[in-house]
């Protein structure tokens, strides 16, 4: 298939995707993995699902199949008159950068991305902060000392993940080893759960009793095995807990969900610029629920609250992989 072809067939796919929403209504871009992964995606969809619940309005909405359609979903979007355009995911930065100028009367959402226009609203995460506080119940929970980490796409949003993790295993013990894994280096590290099973079952051979998975579609292969393996795992982005009941110790909570929310909410008008959501805004978090309550004791919920305000007050402070490049746990 000649490069022509390929780009004519992605955009007669994006139309058909993106229809049946009023023209001037807000729309989403689902990043690779689709928005039922369980993860990152759903959790963007679920916002834009509540927001469509509660007003009766509709939105439009475009699942990627390859990094070539996003430039297109956009401006396919945006020539339409859809008005906000929320996109998910990182990825999506680049060509945002390119599309945005063109569209000054359009406002954008970038997700887990930060895109310097001023018609770019950036919304971005304290990951670290609440991995710390999953990092924390995983160290109380284990029983072997050792802890694992699968990420997806090896890059430093997920190093922070995993470094935020790291430091609160160590805070709780440390004498604690973290292994940690990242899937792969292209996108297609988001999705592919077998490669997700094959590295938790190799952490458990190494002593791993708890896994903490934060690689979209990837990780369901990691809750997976883990479940099957009689281990513990922690979920990811989205409430996690229910796919293996007593399996699953928590989800690191990434509300995706309200800034989806939020922007469809306020509409064009919404606030551009760099947003940061942490534990203070209620941003990220840990999943408690009747699906894990048995695993969560009362002495390790004090704990890990006890550190969750001591975080918001900046009495502790968590580094953040993405400020240098570096992490003061040392993982394997």
């Amino acid at each position: 298939m000649t490069t022509l072809k390929h780009l004519m067939g992605a955009a007669a796919a994006l139309a058909i995707s993106a229809t049946g929403a009023l023209a001037d209504g807000p729309a989403i871009i689902f990043d690779l993995g689709g928005k039922f992964d369980r993860s990152f995606n759903e959790a963007a969809f679920t916002g834009a699902e509540q927001w469509a619940e509660e007003t009766g309005g509709s939105y439009a909405e475009i699942e990627l199949q390859t990094d070539a359609q996003r430039e297109q979903a956009m401006r396919r979007l945006a020539e339409a008159g859809h008005n906000p355009i929320v996109m998910a995911g990182f990825s999506q930065a680049t060509p945002l950068a390119e599309v945005a100028p063109d569209y000054p009367d359009t406002t954008f959402v970038i997700i887990d991305g930060v895109v310097d226009e001023p018609n770019v609203r950036s919304v971005i995460f304290s990951e670290h902060e609440g991995s710390y506080l999953v990092g924390m119940l995983a160290a109380m929970a284990s029983e072997t000392g050792t802890v694992g980490f699968v990420g997806g796409m090896d890059i430093p949003l997920i190093s922070a993940f995993a470094c935020g993790y790291a430091q609160g295993v160590v805070a709780v013990n440390g004498d604690a080893t973290v292994i940690a894994n990242m899937t792969g280096t292209t996108p297609a590290a988001w999705n592919d759960p077998v490669r997700g099973g094959e590295l938790t079952r190799g952490q458990i051979a190494q002593g791993a009793d708890v896994v903490y998975a934060a690689a979209g579609g990837t990780g369901l292969g990691v809750l997976q095995v883990a479940a099957d393996e009689g281990i513990l795992s922690i979920g990811v982005d989205s409430n996690q807990n229910y796919l293996h009941p007593g399996s699953v110790l928590t989800s690191m909570l990434k509300r995706v969900d309200v800034a989806v929310y939020d922007a469809f909410t306020t509409g064009p008008e919404v606030e551009t610029g760099v947003h940061v959501f942490g534990l203070a805004e209620e941003g990220v978090g840990y999943a408690l629920d009747e699906f894990n309550a048995e695993l969560i004791s009362e002495e390790m919920q004090a704990a890990v609250e006890e550190a969750r305000a001591a975080i918001i007050a900046g009495e502790l402070m968590v580094h953040d992989f993405r400020a240098d490049g570096t992490c003061p746990v040392q993982m394997q």
